[in-house]
């Protein structure tokens, strides 16, 4: 901690190391919470990693939805890689802090990974709408150019989220207390600790997430009604059934996605979203992740052929 003069002549401390309180109000199950995370993330990179790999491997899996679900594990891998080995290594050693410059860094990616997932699941979801609503223009429609496009799209997109709200961010000065009650830097939480007037980045922030969240949302919602509309006009019960299997999933992920991070960044902040933004964070940047390969793929009859054939 250092002194620093600030703009109205007065001294104040800005603080150069954070301390992230995490789960030190749980001291009788860090065992057994480091070994849930240990197995989260282990459960989560093998899982990631083996979609991608059978995507780039398999030829079967040369097609537009196995595509955007390859980017998909690649960016969830990426996600919890960033969260992850952090709060694996402050359970082993007891360390808890985190230099100033230390906690921007994951704090850019998280924010990036967040903004570019939403998009992605956005994509998906419009990339099903095209299968099941336009069969006979699918083909046309979902070429491979306009794929790429749509994939790097996402990537960009998030890329830019991340670099705006980190600037915003490294405008800020922290004067303490420097305790941030989460397990990692989450900008709600380090917000209460500037020094400065926080209401116009607050501002910036929340139009941010209303800018990365909700039109991706919204255009997934209008997907899944287009599509619910054609499924009910399928004549078979089979064939209604097949169409809803490889939609379901897809809409699971982002209500609890998309859902978690709204109710984080848009509504406002009251003493219990305030306690549970633990339990949100966990959701969207750490469950789903875990969940994605499962509820996408290794349930997928295609894919559990796949992997009979390579473990042949």
């Amino acid at each position: 901690i250092h002194p620093m003069a600030n703009t109205e002549g007065r001294n104040q401390t800005s603080i150069t190391e954070f301390v992230l309180l995490g789960f030190r109000d749980l001291p009788e199950l860090l065992a057994l919470l480091f070994l849930l995370f240990l197995v989260i993330y282990v459960v989560t990179l093998a899982g990631n990693i083996l979609i991608v790999a059978l995507v780039v491997a398999d030829r079967h899996f040369h097609t537009p939805m196995y595509f955007f679900l390859g980017n998909l594990s690649c960016l969830e891998t990426c996600y919890t890689s960033t969260l992850l080995p952090r709060v694996l290594a402050s359970f082993l050693t007891g360390d808890n802090t985190i230099s100033v410059s230390g906690c921007m860094t994951p704090f850019y990616f998280v924010s990036f990974f967040a903004a570019a997932e939403c998009y992605l699941l956005a994509v998906m979801s419009y990339d099903r709408y095209s299968a099941i609503c336009k069969p006979l223009h699918y083909a046309a429609l979902m070429n491979t150019r306009f794929c790429l496009s749509l994939a790097a799209g996402s990537w960009i997109n998030g890329f830019l989220a991340g670099i705006i709200v980190i600037v915003l961010m490294l405008q800020l000065t922290f004067c303490g207390p420097n305790k941030i009650n989460h397990f990692c830097c989450e900008s709600t939480e380090m917000l209460n600790l500037c020094c400065n007037g926080t209401n116009q980045i607050e501002l910036v922030i929340t139009i941010l997430a209303a800018i990365f969240t909700l039109p991706p949302f919204v255009l997934t919602m209008m997907s899944y009604v287009c599509i619910i509309f054609t499924i009910l006009r399928i004549p078979s019960t089979a064939g209604r059934q097949k169409a809803f299997s490889t939609c379901s999933s897809h809409l699971i992920v982002v209500a609890i996605f998309c859902g978690t991070l709204i109710t984080v960044y848009l509504l406002p902040k009251t003493n219990t979203l305030r306690d549970l933004n633990k339990v949100f964070f966990i959701c969207y940047a750490i469950l789903t992740p875990m969940a994605n390969p499962f509820i996408y793929s290794l349930i997928n009859h295609e894919v559990k052929e796949a992997l009979k054939k390579l473990s042949v």
